[in-house]
């Protein structure tokens, strides 16, 4: 069984209060985009499962890799599963903002499901990925959700204003940790209605929507900083950070060639597409 993991953007990221288990309760919009990894889950003859990974590098061995994870969250809720081999070509970027592993490990989810038909529901499958990480139920719904609390509960969202838009998503030379971007945010303290936001034209959202991480991840990395304002420079309608970052996303109305040809972008991985 092949699948292909979708990454994610965020639509704003309103980060609203640092709750007493330290966590945080946060608001944001995300949506599924075609920049994606390739997951293969085989049935093996061996005695236990292995993962094979290829493409981009990846700094974790193979029992901490979220694909691995997921396979042993699969097996805690149903019992214990045939042998698989597992074959991931990383060609997201990872420490991008992009949810890449949460969208390989909601996939070997799925993948499990339907090779060993296992009948599990949506809500089972959502229940099983919200113990890998926050964004992983998200990428089980694999449509634009409104993300709240912790980031695990989710509500369908409609966004009409962004079908047939051209996408650009830049990942400079530069990761930023989950943990280095929380620690340094200061919280909004208010909520904001991000679905009545979102149901705005989308040349409205510049003044509208804010990814709070952006305010104290810029400061100290401004090649991020740069490729945002180079997609404003060139004509984009609204450009962001994508979650805690590094990679940064703009929507075009019209020819995006000029955002991809020179300035900042020299260094970084890009990714084109066209927003269903």
């Amino acid at each position: 069984m092949v699948l292909f993991p979708h990454s994610k953007i965020n639509l704003g990221l309103n980060i609203v209060r640092r709750r007493p288990d330290g966590y945080h309760d946060l608001q944001t919009v995300m949506l599924p985009i075609g920049w994606s990894d390739i997951l293969e889950v085989v049935p093996s003859s061996a005695a236990s499962s292995s993962l094979t990974t290829s493409g981009r590098r990846i700094d974790c061995p193979p029992e901490k890799n979220l694909v691995m994870k997921a396979f042993r969250a699969v097996e805690d809720r149903v019992g214990k599963l045939p042998s698989v081999d597992i074959y991931l070509r990383k060609i997201v970027p990872d420490g991008a903002g992009l949810g890449g592993g949460s969208a390989d490990a909601a996939a070997m989810v799925k993948a499990l499901d339907g090779l060993f038909s296992l009948g599990l529901d949506e809500d089972t499958m959502c229940a099983i990925c919200a113990g890998i990480g926050a964004d992983c139920p998200f990428f089980i719904h694999d449509r634009p959700m409104l993300a709240s609390g912790t980031g695990t509960s989710l509500q369908p969202v409609e966004i009409p204003g962004i079908k047939g838009m051209h996408i650009v998503v830049a990942k400079p030379d530069v990761s930023v940790t989950t943990a280095m971007a929380y620690a340094n945010v200061k919280p909004s303290g208010r909520e904001i209605n991000l679905t009545a936001i979102v149901s705005e034209p989308v040349t409205e959202w510049r003044n509208l929507l804010k990814n709070d991480f952006e305010d104290s991840i810029f400061p100290g990395n401004p090649e991020i900083e740069a490729i945002k304002k180079h997609f404003y420079d060139t004509g984009a309608v609204y450009a962001a950070m994508s979650g805690s970052g590094s990679a940064v996303f703009a929507l075009y109305e019209n020819d995006i060639l000029s955002a991809v040809t020179d300035g900042p972008l020299k260094k970084a991985v890009i990714w084109t597409g066209t927003m269903d």
